[in-house]
């Protein structure tokens, strides 16, 4: 019997599965709704179905599967929708408003549409307790017992699921932390404790009091997930041991996740870039602007000479995140994205959704607020019958009802209103790109766009123009990326130590003692995970600034024992990250090294795509059928041609407007876009000269 690896990723609307034979090296995809409710019972299924349809042999659905590798979006979802627990804080005295007061920069400060997210923890839920810890690490008040049990017990009476702990230079000597935990746990021994010293050993005060809080935030939201999850696997048979991807791209066990969510908030979203990395290098199109929408929410990320940046600390939604996690951009914007008419009168799309269940108008299940995919119904832009394949059937007459009353209070047509949502829609993802591109240094039109998700292929033409782009890649199976993506990537584990010190010579001792205590780390962690030898890979890096800054840049370090050399070529590295971000370098400033960063990567066995003979170019024998569809340009419904997926072939060339429809998603072909198909199958649309 064949043994299959299954990457299966959870969304907002859509669980997808994708299967890799071992031994011939097939690719099978699955996909089917997600449940909101429980998500567990939605990956269980797609697990169930898809093994069913590849392993009818089987006994038992999930017995022939070796890797079972998972992303969720159950962390970034609670997250952008403020669906955490009800969450506590205990402080250091005087440190108690420091959420709300956050960093004192207000790049944000004449922008009268910027919203601040709300705050986390209510302030009659933050306690602080008499300890102090300092720079150096000496005591200079210990914690007060006392008034630590009196914080828990005031906190149980509140009724909150989950305390955050996180006192001032608490990484530094973390004792004070731990004993405030071990008397929560006696007070409330059923309730989810995050400390800072565990989760964020790193210093900047409110990155990482944030990072720990949105940790118990989402701590007992993500431990529930899995509890759940693990005996449905069972159930099916599965003896593989389960993993689920971190928000750096690589994987960790259910029971680390579950006690550090904070470290999946980008679970989904990592593995996709994973995948986009993959199929770009076979694609010859290495510089890439990844493009993933999904039902909920959209991930943006940049993908210079095929490699995505590794961010020690990233803003997500609003609250910054201080651990490492692939450097992706997420806005509320996706197919379940609700569109409404602010108290101004102005249209907005997001970044409330209406999720799985009851999911868009059109799905005809009780929900009556119009989302972008009402929208694509109504323009027909999207099958206006069915999706997934025909499984789905959706009801077009009650989108065009709900977009019709919205259409009214604006004064404007039907299909102008539809129009309009996925104007406003992609706006906003046009500015998400903007903010890891243009802000960063890098133009948008230098760059290939990746369109994956099951929404981003139907927005990918039209974003592509917003941003004066000029080819869009959308890859065979965009509506699973994700989950393929958990079939292409490795063990990894990230480790760091905080060292202030100066970017020369001197620093040599100090520097190679940190890193041979990262390694020493490392490698128990490799003997953990039974890495062999020959398998195991060390990236090492440097977070560095110029003296009086207040943000670093990561470096890269030489192979090799740290020397006087390795330091000057830090130096020479720094200069150079510095120059592509801000334009300049400042000759003779006296530059630091801040924080040392030890990668740890597990090589496993992963899937390969296979290349396909040219066809030639003739498109015809792909065509399917013919639908009107409301195109902007023209003002009006234009007979379009559709196109399936699955019968296009390597070589195969044909021009907008048109529509390919596949399971997993709908691809738009602008007027006057050319479109191609490449030996791996992508479909790559590119701007008319």
């Amino acid at each position: 019997m064949a043994r299959w690896r299954v990457g299966v990723d959870s969304g907002g609307t859509f669980t997808d599965v994708c299967l890799f034979d071992e031994d011939e090296g097939r690719v099978e995809v699955w996909k089917v709704s997600s449940t909101p409710d429980d998500p567990s019972r939605g990956i269980a299924q797609g697990v169930e179905e898809g093994m069913r349809r590849v392993a009818p042999e089987a006994a038992r659905p999930a017995a022939p599967v070796s890797y079972f590798g998972h992303g969720t979006t159950v962390a970034t979802n609670a997250l952008i929708q403020h669906r955490g627990v009800r969450t506590g804080l205990v402080t250091t005295d005087g440190f108690r408003d420091l959420l709300e007061i956050g960093r004192q920069k207000r790049p944000d400060l004449y922008d009268m549409q910027a919203d601040k997210p709300p705050t986390l923890v209510p302030r009659d839920l933050r306690q602080q307790v008499p300890e102090r810890v300092r720079h150096d690490g000496s005591v200079d008040l210990p914690l007060d017992e006392a008034r630590m049990r009196e914080a828990a017990k005031a906190l149980k009476a509140a009724g909150v699921k989950a305390v955050a702990v996180s006192f001032l230079y608490g990484f530094i000597r973390p004792e004070h932390e731990k004993r405030a935990v071990e008397i929560l746990r006696e007070e409330m021994p059923d309730i989810f404790v995050s400390a800072g010293h565990e989760i964020a050993p790193e210093f900047r005060e409110f990155e990482r009091l944030s990072t720990v809080v949105l940790n118990a935030y989402l701590g007992p939201v993500m431990r529930n997930y899995i509890e759940r999850l693990t005996p449905r696997l069972r159930e099916l048979g599965m003896t593989a041991t389960p993993h689920l991807t971190q928000s750096n791209g690589g994987v960790i066990g259910f029971q680390t996740a579950a006690e550090m969510p904070v470290r999946a908030v980008l679970s989904g979203p990592s593995t996709g870039v994973v995948g986009a990395q993959a199929i770009g290098a076979l694609a010859g199109f290495e510089d890439l602007i990844t493009f993933d929408m999904g039902g909920t929410s959209t991930d943006v990320a940049l993908l210079n000479g095929g490699a995505c940046k590794l961010a020690s600390e990233a803003t997500v939604h609003g609250y910054p995140i201080k651990a490492p996690m692939l450097d992706i951009h997420t806005v509320g914007a996706g197919g379940g994205s609700i569109a409404y008419i602010d108290a101004g009168g102005l249209l907005k799309v997001g970044p409330r959704s209406c999720g799985a269940d009851p999911g868009p108008v059109c799905y005809a299940r009780g929900n009556t607020e119009p989302a972008t995919t009402d929208a694509n119904v109504v323009l027909q832009t999207l099958n206006p019958e069915y999706l997934l394949g025909g499984r789905m059937k959706v009801r077009q007459d009650l989108a065009k009802q709900a977009i019709g009353r919205l259409a009214e209070r604006l004064g404007l047509g039907l299909m102008e209103t539809a129009q309009g949502i996925i104007s406003v829609v992609t706006a906003n993802m046009a500015r998400a790109i903007r903010v890891i591109s243009v802000q960063r240094g890098y133009d948008p039109r230098d760059y290939t766009l990746m369109a994956f998700g099951g929404a981003g292929p139907l927005h990918a033409a039209r974003l592509a123009l917003e941003l004066d782009m000029k080819r869009v890649l959308v890859p065979r199976n965009p509506g699973i990326l994700c989950a393929m993506g958990l079939l292409l990537t490795d063990l990894r584990a990230d480790f760091a130590a905080t060292k202030l010190l100066p970017a020369t010579a001197g620093s040599v001792g100090e520097v190679a003692a940190a890193f041979d205590g990262l390694a020493l780390r490392a490698e128990a962690w490799f003997a953990h995970e039974e890495i062999t030898a020959e398998d195991r890979h060390l990236t090492r890096t440097a977070d560095m600034r110029y003296a009086g800054q207040n943000y670093e840049l990561p470096v890269p370090l030489p192979e090799g024992p740290v020397t006087e050399a390795t330091i000057a070529a830090l130096a020479e590295g720094f200069a150079e990250a510095h120059r592509q971000r801000y334009g300049f370098v400042a000759e003779g400033e006296p530059v630091q090294l801040v924080t040392l960063r030890l990668e740890a990567t597990g090589r496993v066995r992963k899937a390969v795509l296979k290349s396909y003979p040219n066809a030639g170019p003739d498109a015809a024998g792909a065509i399917i059928g013919e639908r009107e569809v409301w195109f902007p340009e023209a003002g009006a419904f234009v007979r379009t041609p559709i196109y399936s997926r699955d019968a296009l072939k390597p070589g195969n060339r044909f021009t907008g407007p048109a529509i390919v429809e596949q399971m997993d998603t709908t691809t738009v072909v602008l007027p006057g876009m050319h479109a191609y198909v490449d030996s791996y199958l992508n479909l790559i649309l590119e701007v008319a000269a």
